[in-house]
């Protein structure tokens, strides 16, 4: 697996390299948002790690960017730890917000499960099929009534939770423990309800009536298979 860093903290690089090539993951580093548009189109990474200032751009941008052609898995990684910055890191595309400073063994272990995770789905042989979503699971894609939906990485798994547990009601701690790592500070009821809030944006045909994904009061949420 191949690993995209853009960060432009040589001390802060070194000591990423270490850890995540003694992983056994391959790696790339991009210092300016010159430099990852350029290395960016010569190669294939299972994951970015991205900061959000950098000497010539924003990092939000970057992702943006990177948004319009891939759902490759981004985790911010910041000094930025207003709540207003990680929701918009997470609204635009984000997987992850880790804010420094922090714990190489901690960010070492959600490498992994972003990885392993996103492995997992992608490995997947068969097909979800409901409410005219179809997920074709091998590649990854995802369609509704025919058409293309781009989603993220952490929308796709999203919604693979639903479509795989019609008409069930799962609670916010079980979709957060299935999809993130339970000891992530930051993952919390509002942070579910900006990822809820964005799969619900590019599949329903009404958002703010939407009748898919529907919230069951102080319960969680259902998928609804019976649209």
């Amino acid at each position: 697996m191949k690993i995209l860093i853009i960060e432009d903290d040589l001390s802060l690089i070194n000591g990423l390299s270490f850890v995540i090539k003694k992983q056994g993951y391959e790696l790339d580093i991009a210092r300016t948002s010159c430099e990852t548009e350029k290395i960016w189109h010569h190669g294939k990474y299972d994951l970015v790690i991205l900061d959000v200032s950098l000497p010539d751009g924003s990092g939000f941008d970057i992702c943006e960017k990177i948004r319009k052609t891939s759902n490759v898995p981004i985790i911010f990684l910041t000094a930025a730890d207003e709540e207003t910055d990680i929701i918009m890191g997470l609204d635009i595309g984000g997987d992850d917000y880790i804010t420094k400073p922090f714990k190489l063994a901690v960010f070492l272990s959600k490498i992994n499960a972003i990885l392993r995770r996103s492995n997992n789905f992608n490995q997947s042989s068969y097909q979800l099929n409901s409410n005219g979503i179809i997920v074709h699971m091998l590649e990854g894609k995802v369609y509704k009534n025919e058409k293309q939906i781009d989603l993220t990485a952490s929308e796709y798994k999203l919604l693979c939770l639903f479509m795989e547990n019609p008409n069930i009601i799962l609670s916010s701690e079980q979709i957060l423990s299935k999809l993130w790592d339970c000891n992530e500070n930051y993952v919390d009821g509002n942070t579910l309800t900006v990822y809820i809030r964005r799969l619900r944006a590019k599949i329903e045909d009404n958002p703010s009536n939407p009748k898919m994904i529907i919230t069951i009061r102080r319960m969680g949420y259902k998928w609804n298979a019976e649209v």
